[in-house]
C-alpha cells in the first residue's frame, strides 16, 4: 500500500507495517463507491473533513452523529420489533451496509445480540435463508464448478484471509439437511468471531460447498437459490471437498479452515483427512468434546476430586451425531491417560445409527478402548472401534 494512499485514510506507515498483516486495501475511489461498500461505509458518522475529502458531500444527511448515537438509534428501533426474524432480518441488512456499526451493536450489546446473530435464531434463519436472501455474502461452490475452484477463488476480492468456516449445509444444527441454505451459518459463526474474537472483517469467508439436497421440501421449493440435484456421495462428494481445500490453502496458505455442521458420516473423515496437512478443525466433533471435557474437569474440582478421578466415572454420550462423537473422543481421551480399560456409552435413538469409526487407539495397557452404540431399548447393537486420536 502506497504511503499516500494510507495517510488519506488516517494510517501512519508505522502503525500499518505494525501490525504484521495485510491491512484492509486502501481503495482509490469516491463518493457513492465508498457509501455501497460495507467494510468502508459508516453512514452518518463520516466527519465533515471526511466527506469532503471522500466526496461525499450531498450524498449523506448533513447531521453528523458518533458511533454511540448511530447504535443507540439502531438499538431502539430493532427492540421495537418482536419477532427474532425480524430483528435478525434487520442485523443483516445492516452488515450488508456498515460493518463497522454492525460489529459495534454486537460488542456492546453481546447478550442481546448474539442470540439473534447466531443461535437459537439462526436455526429459523437457515430455513429461511432462500426466502429472504438479497446480498450475496461468501463463496459457493456447486459440481459444476470442478476443475475451476481455484479459478473462483481468485473472485473473492480480500488478499488474505485469517479465518474460513465451510459448512456443506448436510446437518445444520438439530434441522437435518438444508442444503444451500446452512450458508446463514458460516455467516452468523464468522460474525461472532468478527465481534469477540476481534478478527477483522475483511479477514474473514464464509463458504458453503453446495453438492446438492436430499431434502425433497427444497428441491420442490421455487425459492430455493441451492442447486437442485440429489445430494453427491461417495468418491465424487470427497473429490470435490478435496479440490476445495486444496485452492483454499493455494488462495490463503496461512488461513484456518473451520469445518462446521457436516453431516457425522462425513465430519469425521474429513478431519482425518486434512487434520495433519492443513490447519483445520471441526467445531462439532473438537469444539464440542473440549468444551464438554472441560465442564467435566470443572465439576470434578468443585466437588474436591482431582482430574485423574475421570477414569472411576461412567459416562453415558446421548447421541451419536458430530458433537457425540467428539464428546466421546475427548473424554475417551482423558480416561485413556489416566487407567488402562475404560469404555464410552453413546445412546441413539435407534439401532441403525452410522458412526464412522477410526482406527482404535490402544490405552497404556495394549487394549483398545471401545465404544458401545445403545439401541432405544439401551441393548448393545453395535460394538465400534474408539474414535480416533485426540485433538
Amino acid at each position: 500500500m502506497a504511503v499516500r494512499e494510507m495517510t488519506t485514510l488516517g494510517c501512519t506507515p508505522s502503525i500499518v507495517r505494525s501490525r504484521g498483516r495485510a491491512p484492509l486495501n486502501a481503495k482509490k475511489v469516491r463518493g457513492v463507491d465508498v457509501l455501497h461498500d460495507p467494510l468502508w461505509n459508516k453512514g452518518t458518522a463520516f466527519t465533515n473533513a471526511e466527506r469532503d475529502r471522500l466526496g461525499l458531500k450531498g450524498l449523506l444527511p448533513p447531521v453528523v452523529r458518533t458511533i454511540e448515537e448511530q447504535r443507540d438509534n439502531f438499538l431502539r428501533t430493532l427492540r421495537g420489533k418482536d419477532d427474532p426474524i425480524d430483528k435478525n432480518l434487520m442485523l443483516r441488512a445492516l452488515h450488508d451496509r456498515n460493518e463497522t456499526l454492525f460489529h459495534r451493536v454486537l460488542i456492546d450489546e453481546i447478550e442481546e445480540a448474539a442470540p439473534l446473530v447466531y443461535t437459537p435464531t439462526v436455526g429459523k434463519v437457515c430455513q429461511q435463508f432462500s426466502m429472504n436472501y438479497s446480498r450475496p455474502r461468501g463463496l459457493m461452490f456447486t459440481p459444476q464448478d470442478k476443475g475451476n475452484m481455484g479459478i473462483i477463488f481468485e473472485n473473492w476480492p480480500a488478499s488474505a484471509c485469517q479465518v474460513a468456516v465451510v459448512t456443506d449445509g448436510s446437518r445444520i444444527l438439530g434441522l437435518g439437511d438444508l442444503g444451500a441454505n446452512g450458508m446463514g451459518i458460516p455467516i452468523g459463526k464468522l460474525a461472532l468471531y468478527c465481534a469477540y474474537g476481534g478478527i477483522a472483517p475483511h479477514r474473514v469467508l464464509p463458504i458453503t460447498l453446495d453438492f446438492g439436497t436430499d431434502n425433497e421440501a427444497l428441491l420442490a421449493d421455487p425459492q430455493y437459490t441451492g442447486w437442485r440435484e440429489k445430494r453427491l456421495s461417495g468418491d465424487a462428494y470427497f473429490e470435490l471437498v478435496d479440490e476445495f481445500v486444496q485452492a483454499l490453502f493455494q488462495r490463503y496458505p496461512k488461513s484456518l479452515l473451520q469445518f462446521e455442521d457436516f453431516s457425522s458420516d462425513k465430519a469425521s473423515t474429513l478431519l482425518a483427512m486434512y487434520r495433519d496437512k492443513h490447519l483445520c478443525f471441526n467445531d462439532d466433533i473438537q469444539g464440542t468434546g473440549a468444551t464438554v471435557l472441560a465442564g467435566v474437569l470443572g465439576a470434578l474440582r468443585m466437588v474436591g476430586r482431582p482430574p485423574e478421578s475421570i477414569a472411576s466415572l461412567k459416562v453415558a454420550v446421548v447421541g451419536a451425531g458430530s458433537a457425540g462423537i467428539g464428546i466421546a473422543q475427548a473424554v475417551s481421551a482423558q480416561r485413556a491417560s489416566t487407567t488402562s480399560t475404560h469404555s464410552l456409552h453413546l445412546l441413539t435413538r435407534t439401532a441403525s445409527t452410522s458412526v464412522h469409526a477410526q482406527p482404535p487407539l490402544p490405552d497404556s495397557s495394549g487394549h483398545a478402548a471401545q465404544l458401545n452404540l445403545l439401541s432405544r431399548d439401551l441393548l448393545v447393537s453395535g460394538r465400534r472401534g474408539c474414535l480416533g486420536v485426540p485433538a
